[in-house]
């Protein structure tokens, strides 16, 4: 319980301190412009109060990834509690909060346009390719989650729960922003919050003991094939750091109506992501006893996180309670899918100048992408999940750079709280292409882990001979 109570305020102190270090690095101005003032188009800029902003932004970066991947790490023992923390303070926080901020700056742009301003043409193009492919994996992904949740607990067959999401999704892909989005997701959003805030009741109600950190913690899988390092940090994305929060963050950037709310929006919802997977990690050790056991159950369960979120719920918050946690477990999933097809409709629109007020071009670029969303999601679910837990995290790693590159040109001798989480994760994922048997499948060797460095100090030096070069150059931020 001592080490989840400390994880616990780190995070909420967290908030105040680190958080206004941010804002301090940043340099926000309270009377400056922002894009949903100057841009303002009835369809995608329009302003909205902070509450609201916030709510929306919870849930377009929450997913399941708080919750299924909280409980996927937690099967690594409490060092789960650590990376959630760390990670999600000094990394994720960060992350989300300067890409939303850097965007904001920018009139709102999206992520491949931020990237290719401060990284150059050549990442400019690549993620022009990559980010509405990961867009649309996402949303194929929450596709096929919350169908099956949905089929599990009722009489409707499958294919009618994915037709019925597909035409939700299209819907609320081509309308402005405020028309569903801003009005659902705040009521999803407390939703979400009030399941986290139950579950964290049952954990300090003194039935359940939640295990303590120690250096003798020897799980199952922590393995050759599953090794902590790096498999930890992909396992456990969204609630310690998370490439698709950055391309959902300019959503929002059009919707503020002060840079001060940048804090509570990015930062905040960030944090507050941290503080539900934290919570899901620790009621998945504590509630089977111990993470030996959560282990056996996974194994007896294919993995199946589901399976433990559903007997939880359950067994500690009766009928009621169980119908709101598969509630939360089913919105969640749904509103990240929508606006990752929004994401990318509006990165294809801004590729080829279309102005989206026109709802017969908004068509005419969702049209496609739904197309291919629908194709991938009757592909093997493992197989689309395998990699995009990997290109998410690989995601993280060009958004870490460009805020690196972004604070240099600043000339802020603070761009080290960047470049460091960016040398981090390059490693996570160079290595992770090294050890794991989705790739090359070394295992968890000293081989491994020596290429994985090599990437990782090669692509590194490269990206920061450019940043210097650019730097010296006097190019503005």
């Amino acid at each position: 319980m001592v080490t989840f109570i400390v994880c616990l305020v780190a995070l909420i102190a967290a908030y105040f301190l680190y958080g206004g270090v941010m804002a301090r690095i940043a340099g926000i101005d309270p009377k400056a412009d922002v894009p949903s003032k100057t841009m303002y188009d009835g369809v995608d800029y329009i302003p909205m109060p902070r509450w609201r902003i916030f709510l929306i932004q919870l849930l377009n970066i929450a997913g399941t990834g708080p919750i299924f991947g909280a409980i996927l790490g937690a099967c690594y023992g409490p060092v789960a509690f650590l990376w959630i923390t760390l990670g999600g303070i000094f990394i994720g926080a960060m992350h989300d909060y300067l890409s939303g901020v850097i965007s904001l700056r920018n009139g709102g742009q999206n992520l491949p346009d931020i990237i290719g301003k401060y990284l150059g043409k050549g990442m400019h193009k690549f993620t022009l390719l990559v980010i509405p492919i990961l867009m649309i994996l996402v949303g194929a992904v929450f596709i096929v989650t919350p169908s099956q949740i949905l089929t599990d607990n009722t009489d409707i067959p499958y294919m009618v729960w994915v037709v019925v999401i597909i035409v939700y999704y299209f819907i609320a892909t081509i309308l402005p922003i405020d028309k569903i989005i801003g009005k659902i997701y705040p009521i999803f959003g407390a939703a979400l919050l009030f399941m986290a805030l139950s579950f964290l009741v049952v954990l300090f109600s003194g039935e359940y003991t939640i295990p303590e950190l120690t250096t003798i913690e020897n799980m199952h899988f922590n393995s050759e094939n599953l090794p902590i390092v790096p498999t930890l940090f992909i396992s456990i994305a969204c609630g310690a750091v998370s490439g698709f929060h950055a391309t959902q963050s300019p959503l929002m950037a059009r919707c503020v109506t002060s840079e001060t709310q940048t804090r509570p929006i990015f930062f905040g919802a960030m944090i507050t992501e941290s503080i539900i997977a934290l919570i899901w990690a620790a009621i998945a050790m504590a509630f089977f006893g111990g993470t030996e056991a959560l282990n056996d159950f996974m194994l007896a369960n294919n993995s199946n996180a589901g399976s433990v979120v559903s007997i939880i719920s359950k067994t500690t918050l009766g009928r009621l309670g169980s119908i709101l946690t598969i509630l939360g477990v089913v919105v969640a999933p749904i509103t990240s899918g929508d606006t990752a097809f929004r994401s990318a409709r509006l990165i294809i629109a801004d590729m080829l100048g279309f102005d989206q007020r026109s709802i017969y071009k908004r068509l005419a670029v969702s049209a496609p992408l739904f197309a291919i969303g629908i194709f991938i999601a009757f592909i093997d679910f493992d197989v689309i999940w395998r990699y995009f837990a990997w290109s998410n995290q690989t995601l993280s790693v060009f958004t870490l750079w460009m805020i690196t590159a972004w604070l240099m040109r600043k000339r802020s001798s603070f761009y080290v709280l960047a470049l460091i989480p960016a040398i981090f994760m390059t490693y996570v994922c160079s290595s992770f292409v090294f050890v794991s048997t989705q790739f090359i499948g070394l295992g968890a060797t000293t081989a491994a882990y020596v290429y994985g460095a090599a990437v990782t100090a090669i692509f590194s030096g490269l990206i920061m001979l450019k940043i210097r070069k650019d730097v010296k150059s006097g190019v503005s931020i």
